[in-house]
């Protein structure tokens, strides 16, 4: 009888344990809410940048599609268009929660000591991209980038940018962001499960390092506009530099030029009287 109560207590167990960290758990334990509730505080809270945002939209998607029960077990299929539509939602409440905390308490919320949650450096590099490529790109491109796309809407609002401005900019990076995951994990899912079965969880990290690579991407292309740009810039300055110079250079032999003439001339004026 005790090793029956032992043994249905370690099921127990077993079947409520969970990982937050596991975007496989997370959709598993609580579905489409579960979904929605992530991406709210992964972009809105300071405390959610650690969620798993990247691969759970991912396999979300996966989720969503016609193999899902195959691979995640019976009843866990979700709703593709609550995913599409409530998922931007959440995201862009979240963002805008953010702004809004970082435009009513300014930088004193980031003025903390390092700890295991929160280290300022975070704080830095989401300035960094804001600095780097401006409000609207910083805020879209965000998205793609973990842990910077939790601290720079915060950031966002604590250095000014308008709450009109940047709710614009939130709802185009949210839905490219959480609706471009969903879509690439649900068109990939028939081609997963041929691949490797239900055994997707044995898979995640290489997944999420894929999404991580697709997710940097405009980041490497902004990075290359904006290196080509300050080329371009330097050249026309040089070249601007160079027709300056040279024109300078042309006026001053003009003048020593015509100088030299009158200087020659003014003794036989001088005569002639």
């Amino acid at each position: 009888m005790a090793v029956d109560t032992a043994e249905n207590i370690r099921a127990l167990a077993e079947s409520v344990a969970l990982n937050p960290l596991d975007p496989k758990d997370l959709l598993q334990t609580f579905g489409l809410i579960g979904v929605w509730v992530i991406l709210f505080a992964e972009t809105g809270l300071l405390v959610g940048f650690f969620f798993p945002g990247d691969s759970l939209l991912f396999l979300a998607g996966v989720a969503a599609s016609p193999v899902a029960d195959a691979i995640f077990g019976d009843g866990t299929r979700l709703s593709l268009a609550g995913l599409l539509i409530g998922g931007p939602i959440c995201a862009i409440a979240g963002a805008q929660l953010g702004h809004w905390l970082g435009a009513r308490y300014g930088r004193p919320m980031f003025e903390r000591p390092n700890s295991r949650l929160f280290k300022k450096e975070y704080v830095e590099k989401a300035e960094y991209y804001f600095d780097k490529f401006g409000p609207a790109k910083a805020v879209v491109l965000a998205r793609f980038i973990p842990i910077v796309r939790t601290f720079l809407n915060p950031v966002a609002g604590a250095l000014g940018m308008p709450a009109r401005k940047f709710l614009l900019w939130n709802i185009v990076g949210a839905v490219l962001w959480v609706d471009g995951i969903l879509l690439i994990g649900y068109l990939l899912a028939e081609q997963i499960y041929q691949a490797i079965g239900d055994k997707i969880d044995h898979y995640i990290l290489p997944v999420v390092a894929l999404i991580v690579v697709i997710s940097v991407l405009p980041i490497f292309f902004e990075f290359l506009r904006d290196r080509r740009a300050r080329k371009r810039g330097e050249a026309v300055a040089v070249i601007a530099a160079a027709s300056a110079a040279g024109a300078v250079e042309a006026a001053r032999e003009a003048f020593d030029h015509d100088g030299h003439q009158h200087g020659r001339q003014r003794p036989e004026h001088g005569q002639d009287r």
